[in-house]
């Protein structure tokens, strides 16, 4: 039996974060598969963490700058390695490498996270985003770990075309993996709640996600007067993991802009209501509130950002603006036209079953790395670039480790 280790930078959370649901099909991925699956991450486990126990899966807790996870990887030997977003790679990276190198490594980015934080100073800035932007110190140590791993998995088209097009690295390094969803079938799509039943508007995300929390406030400050002041007696119910005191200090019942907080029955609250909005105004990757949306049959008012690899050429499940006043208007329209309504949720029926069909992308991946791990020596000659960084001079993280733990000891 072939196994696998998972490096995580948390313990997955699948009701609290899209991050958390897609680690989870990635497992049920490799369970498919019959790996011999273990979770390992340095991050303290939260409550709501999976219980990984119930489908079988070892955990393991690490430390970063300890010559235990030497010992640890070597008595494992996994056949392969996952690396739960590139500061893992880079802490435990050349550890695998050392001990275990016939290990194929592969890197989830999850998002490409150097992307986010350009976008996000462009903003703080209040400049248009351009490729300066791009080019930070997060982007720059992000594209040396899908140079130092034998495959990258990559949820967003978008992202994609950045690396291979704009940064021109190698395709062969890359694949696209985006959110691998069930089948949305006709028996349960007529089970969904009607235009009639349904009423108020609701937009979800973690609160510890900083895209998210400035999302919210916009909506508070900029978007939802405007709403309300066409629709008096709608609200808007905000859900997500990690309220803190500053969320809270939001919610105001005269307004209709009601703090919900965390909870674990997100299809069922986003069948409830009539529009879900996301005016994300900064991010990166694929947004897990958009595909909860189209599972619940509720369409959608987004941001470019939000909508960003989504839809392909497909139309979309509600519409698209990056004006406030442009986007509390569309919102205002499609909650009141029913017959625009249906014809939105229907698009993203469509969208959900055709993008993010789980057997198209499972089994395109499940074949590529048969195929990669069969011929990885030739593989990983052919990554020139993976095998200068490699190299002892230029592992300054490795040697920072070291040092580190050497300081520890003393």
């Amino acid at each position: 039996m072939s196994k696998l280790l998972i490096i995580g930078f948390v313990w997955p959370e699948p009701k609290s974060s899209a991050a958390g649901s897609r680690m989870m099909q990635l497992i049920e991925t490799f369970q498919s598969l019959d790996y011999q699956i273990t979770f390992a991450s340095p991050c303290e486990k939260r409550k709501q963490a999976f219980d990984f126990e119930s489908i079988g899966i070892s955990q393991k807790s690490i430390e970063v700058n300890s010559s235990s996870f030497d010992d640890f990887i070597k008595h494992l030997k996994p056949d392969v390695v996952l690396f739960d977003r590139f500061m893992m790679e880079e802490q435990f990276g050349w550890r695998v490498a050392e001990n275990c190198p016939d290990a194929f490594r592969i890197l989830d980015t999850e998002d490409l996270h150097g992307l986010r934080k350009g976008r996000q100073q462009a903003f703080k800035n209040n400049k248009p985003f351009e490729r300066s932007y791009l080019l930070n110190d997060t982007f720059k140590r992000e594209l040396a770990s899908i140079f130092r791993s034998d495959l990258s998995l990559i949820i967003s088209e978008f992202e994609m075309n950045l690396l291979i097009t704009d940064l021109h690295v190698d395709k062969s390094l890359l694949t696209y993996l985006p959110f691998m969803e069930d089948r949305l079938e006709d028996e349960v799509i007529v089970q969904l709640p009607n235009f009639e039943l349904r009423q108020h508007f609701i937009t979800i995300g973690n609160f510890l996600h900083a895209p998210n929390y400035q999302s919210v406030l916009y909506l508070k400050e900029t978007i939802w007067p405007l709403i309300r002041k066409q629709l008096p007696q709608a609200e808007l119910h905000i859900y997500g993991a990690y309220v803190t005191q500053k969320i809270n200090q939001l919610h105001n019942d005269k307004q209709g802009f009601l703090i919900k907080g965390y909870t674990e029955e997100v299809n069922t609250v986003m069948q409830q209501t009539r529009v879900c909005l996301a005016p994300l105004q900064f991010g990166a990757g694929l947004k897990g509130k958009l595909i909860d949306a189209m599972k619940s049959g509720t369409p959608c008012i987004m941001s470019s950002i939000a909508a960003e690899g989504m839809f392909g050429d497909l139309e979309s499940n509600g519409f698209m603006e990056d004006n406030p006043v442009d986007f509390a208007n569309k919102a205002v329209q499609l909650y009141t036209d029913e017959n625009q309504w249906k014809t939105k949720q229907q698009n993203g029926f469509r969208v959900l079953n055709t993008r993010f069909k789980k057997e198209t992308h499972k089994n395109n991946f499940i074949k590529l790395l048969q195929h990669l791990k069969g011929n990885m020596q030739s593989h990983r000659l052919n990554n020139t670039i993976g095998q200068i960084l490699q190299h002892q001079t230029l592992q300054s993280t490795k040697y920072m480790s070291k040092w580190i733990e050497e300081k520890n000891k003393s």
